[in-house]
């Protein structure tokens, strides 16, 4: 076989060689890109957890299920005088009107069809 043969067949080789490593290291390295994600994923949800089981053994002692029911839903013992002092930006903020039924105007339709088209 001639040198130039001999390339010919080499390089195909190794373009085939290539092509068939390919496919399977981009496969690999997408792969390691999810594990990555899924990794911190995992990391995330376990200090969530951490926070979650932290917040549940506080509340197991009593004494802080009673001031967490003082603060948030104002509870009071019997004899005690409550007192809400309300600041200005406290106040709640307005909610826009909603559209109630609307007023049906005097006059029969065909009157109010008229005077819509005739532009009066």
């Amino acid at each position: 076989m001639s040198t130039t043969r001999r390339a010919a067949v080499v390089a195909i080789v190794v373009c085939a060689l290539a092509f068939t490593v390919a496919v399977p290291l981009r496969t690999y390295l997408s792969q390691r890109s999810e594990v990555r994600e899924q990794e911190a994923q995992q990391a995330q949800l376990q200090q969530e957890v951490a926070e979650l089981q932290n917040r549940k053994n506080q509340l197991s002692d009593p004494a802080q299920i009673e001031a967490e029911a003082r603060r948030r839903l104002r509870y009071v013992k019997p004899g005690e005088t409550p007192y809400v002092v309300q600041l200005p930006e406290d106040q709640p903020v307005a909610q826009p009107q909603q559209p109630g039924p609307q007023q049906a105007p005097a006059g029969s339709w065909y009157e109010n069809l008229w005077s819509q088209i005739s532009g009066g």
